[in-house]
Order: structure tokens, then sequence, then C-alpha cells
């Protein structure tokens, strides 16, 4: 999916440093992308290399940065209700239940009580908990704790979700099972999505577009377009290829791979046979 002519999101020769003890570390170099209303992108890379620095910027938490991170136009200024974001863990209150836990989404919103319920339990209908909806974190399997997580990022109706390696935690199985519940979260709630992932298979099955960040300080080496209809077969000879394509990308710089690897990898096949 190419974006529109009016991006809803702009990073613009965004950088980023961190003061260390012995001076500064630049997580992030010159990173620019324009993502269009409704686009899912998600972005790959090794660890170290800026990925959740870039969704710490979107979201709001750190507005310490060169460059200039713009929604509709306008710079972004702080945490506003238009982005919402899960995180790896679920980050759920464990003496909340599911529906206490979900309205925190609304905290800042200047709702009726009787309209937060009824946005509440849209919600909890949205992600497929209404038998849950008292229940408490602790009652619930990784996967239903990360659907919560999710009703939570979207209860307020943000135009954009951020992702960041929300189903790493989970075994394979949820994980993929958590994949396509996404997929039909989004096309039933419309919304613009970008996810921070390791996992290459993931961003394929789910995204419009992977953006391929070079080590740190992080940089766009590749942008590959995933132009596969869904549902998406994993199995697939065009989906294998994709694959093969962005591991590529990946392990094909010797700054992603420790020396000893790298040096072995350079290795001919014959003196690796013997």
């Amino acid at each position: 999916m190419t974006t529109a002519l009016s991006p809803l999101v702009s990073f613009e020769h965004v950088g980023k440093r961190f003061a260390v003890v012995d001076g500064e570390l630049e997580a992030i170099r010159d990173f620019n992308l324009q993502i269009g209303e409704g686009e899912f992108v998600a972005i790959v890379g090794a660890s170290g290399c800026g990925k959740s620095t870039l969704l710490r910027l979107l979201i709001g938490l750190d507005d310490e940065f060169q460059g200039q991170i713009l929604i509709d136009g306008k710079p972004v200024s702080g945490i506003g209700s238009e982005r919402g974001i899960v995180f790896q863990e679920h980050r759920l209150f464990p003496w909340l239940t599911v529906a206490e836990n979900i309205a925190l989404g609304l905290v800042n919103e200047p709702l009726e009580r009787a309209e937060r319920a009824r946005r509440v339990q849209a919600f909890i209908a949205l992600v497929g908990l209404e038998d849950f909806s008292q229940a408490y974190p602790h009652q619930l399997s990784g996967g239903m704790a990360q659907r919560v997580a999710i009703a939570r990022g979207l209860v307020a109706s943000p135009r954009i979700l951020l992702l960041d390696e929300p189903f790493g935690a989970l075994d394979a199985l949820t994980r993929q099972q958590m994949q396509d519940e996404l997929l039909a979260i989004r096309e039933r709630a419309h919304i613009t999505t970008l996810l921070v992932t390791h996992d290459v298979e993931e961003a394929i099955f789910l995204a419009d577009r992977v953006v391929v960040l070079e080590p740190r300080p992080g940089r766009i080496k590749r942008v590959v377009e995933i132009d596969l209809p869904h549902p998406r077969q994993r199995a697939s000879l065009e989906f294998h290829r994709l694959r093969e394509t962005l591991l590529h990308e990946l392990t094909h710089d010797d700054r992603y791979l420790p020396p000893a690897v790298a040096q072995i990898r350079d290795l001919p096949f014959t003196y690796l046979a013997c």
C-alpha cells in the first residue's frame, strides 16, 4: 500500500541521542518515513537499532530528539488520545478486573459514566472477552491478557495503534492466534498501525510494508512492499520469497552478527563440511 499525498504520520530527519557515562550514544540517525491513513507498517531490525525508541517518540513519551514527527501535518507534542500503544508485557493492574483495566484507557476522556461503560463493553466484545469482563488478570491466559491490553489501547478510539513486540512473550501457537485476532480487530476498527517486531514472519503476515533498520544508529536500509492478499498463507512460495528477502537484508550485514558468526558464514562450504 502506498502512502496518501498527505500522510497521517511523518518522520522527518528524526535523530535521537542518549547521554551515557563516557559521552553520547546515537540511537537513531536521519530516519524518514511516511505512513498513510489505514496503513499497517512493521519495523524489523536487530536489538538496539532504535525500533522501540521510534515508538516512544511517536507516542510522545520522549520529546528530546532531532528532526520532527508530524500527525496530520502537526508536530507531536506529548501523549494524545489519537495514539494508543500496546507493549510486549500486557501491564495489566492485578487488582483490577478486565473491564476496569480497559477503562483506564479512558481516564483522560471527558465521558459520562454511562458512555464510558458502553465503550468498555463494546471493546470487551471486540476482543471476544464478554465472559471475562469481571475476571482478574491472574485468571486469564497470556493471549487473553494481551487481548485486554489491545482493547485498552483501542478503547479511546485512537487513529494510530503502536505495537511494541506485543506477542513476543507468548508461545508459538498463541502468537499465531493473536496475529489472526489482531488482523480481525484492525479490520473492524479501521486503524493505522505501526508494529515493532523481531519476527520476520510476523511482519510479513500482518503488514502492508516492512521497514528494515540498519544496526545502531537506526536508519532505514530497505522498505519492502508486502503485496500478498489476505488471508496470507505462511506456506506459500511468495510468502517464503519475502521471508528470504527480509532475512537476507538482516543477516548479510556483519554489523548484525557477532564476529565469530560472521567469519563462519563466509567460510567455503567444502571447509564447513570437513
